[in-house]
């Protein structure tokens, strides 16, 4: 790393890290703020608490990492701007893009960061919260339960109704309460079903058991050809089913990590493409949010570079209302994807690709020395003389 990039990063770190843990502070006091009545009275150990945040840092991180740099960018070139620091390096000889090179880099490794936290830990970190506040206030939260759950096993052709069961599902301990089980032929004739109080799953041996209950298996004409009550114990082996299969029909989209999105497309494969759309869209968002991270550092550093002390404020404003833009048209289009009116690929990746256009067009005519284009000479049509 020669000279010129270590003060470049120097100059962008100091910014950028105030900002960081300025957000992170901030945010800390207003949290603190609403829950330590709620510490205070469950009695709390400082243990707990430092768990509790450290859990809900990752999808902190995600918010205030792109918002940092944003800032940090604009600080640190217009600041050498205004000293003509960047003049002097160009006339050495330094190109714009190699000027830009090293807070690239910046912008490709915050990115990695932000890929690994939205991976597995920062979508859990809402789910994880509302868990740690209702073991706090010793309260079951009923968005932690689902309550008359259906599920249909299309491949094996069983239909599951379950009155209660918890949407945290871990397949060993879960107990799902009032069990309707339901199995049909290719005919979609009725051929048995099976009725328990409450079930449980063992996954090493991928057993159901069933407490106090009864099956019943019918004739093909309809008819019951068996009724038997076992007010103990039934075990099924071999079933497909998992507690978190039958949940994850119904599971918010949004706190589940890239691994159990994938485990859902695995299982529900044969949902409608309408019912995949919200989980397809956030598959997606999972891998395009974090370049976020990329696209602002395109987008800041040609419009925080400026000549004259004239061009700072516009620059300064023109990247602040990019990344509004950018921000707004993401959850648009994020909106949209859900509601299966676009391709989740085309939902999650558009604004990522259409500001990363932006950014390089931005980069191409500060490069080459030109005046970026005004909008209202873009609109015109009187030709220039």
């Amino acid at each position: 790393m020669i000279l010129l990039d270590r003060y470049i990063l120097r100059s962008f770190l100091a910014p950028f890290l105030l900002c960081f843990f300025g957000f992170l502070g901030i945010w800390l006091v207003f949290d603190l703020q609403s829950n330590t009545s709620d510490f205070l009275e469950a009695h709390v150990s400082l243990k707990w608490v430092v768990y509790y945040y450290l859990t809900q840092v990752p999808q902190f991180m995600m918010i205030c990492l792109p918002v940092g740099l944003l800032l940090a960018l604009l600080f640190c070139l217009s600041k050498m701007s205004r000293s003509n620091e960047i003049i002097a390096m160009l006339t050495a000889g330094q190109s714009l893009f190699r000027l830009l090179l090293p807070l690239f880099g910046m912008g490709l490794l915050l990115t990695g960061v932000c890929l690994a936290l939205n991976y597995t830990l920062a979508p859990h970190s809402d789910s994880i919260k509302r868990e740690l506040k209702n073991g706090i206030s010793k309260k079951r939260d009923k968005r932690t339960i689902l309550t008359g759950q259906v599920f249909r096993n299309r491949a094996d052709r069983r239909t599951w109704y379950v009155t209660r069961m918890p949407t945290k599902v871990d397949n060993a301990d879960s107990l799902l309460e009032g069990v309707d089980i339901t199995q049909q032929n290719e005919a979609g004739a009725i051929t048995a079903k099976w009725y328990a109080l409450t079930a449980s799953y063992k996954p090493e041996t991928r057993t159901w058991l069933f407490f106090h209950g009864k099956a019943v298996q019918f004739a093909p004409d309809g008819t019951v050809q068996s009724d038997k009550s076992f007010p103990g114990t039934l075990q099924i082996n071999g079933w497909s089913e998992t507690p978190w299969r039958i949940a994850s029909s119904n599971l918010d989209p949004q706190g589940l990590s890239v691994p159990e999105l994938c485990e859902y497309f695995e299982n529900n494969a044969d949902f409608p493409p309408a019912q995949l759309a919200p989980y397809r869209t956030h598959f997606q968002y999972r891998w395009a949010l974090p370049f976020q991270c990329l696209v602002v550092v395109l987008i800041t550093g040609p419009l925080a570079i400026v000549f004259s002390r004239r061009g700072v404020l516009s620059g300064i404003a023109g990247a602040i209302f990019l990344f509004a833009g950018m921000t707004f048209f993401t959850f648009l289009m994020l909106a949209i994807g859900k509601g299966n009116r676009i391709p989740a690929v085309a939902a999650a990746w558009t604004p990522i690709l259409l500001f990363g256009c932006i950014g390089l067009f931005l980069l191409y005519f500060k490069g080459t020395n030109r005046e970026f284009p005004k909008i209202a000479e873009l609109f015109s049509s009187k030709p220039k003389h």
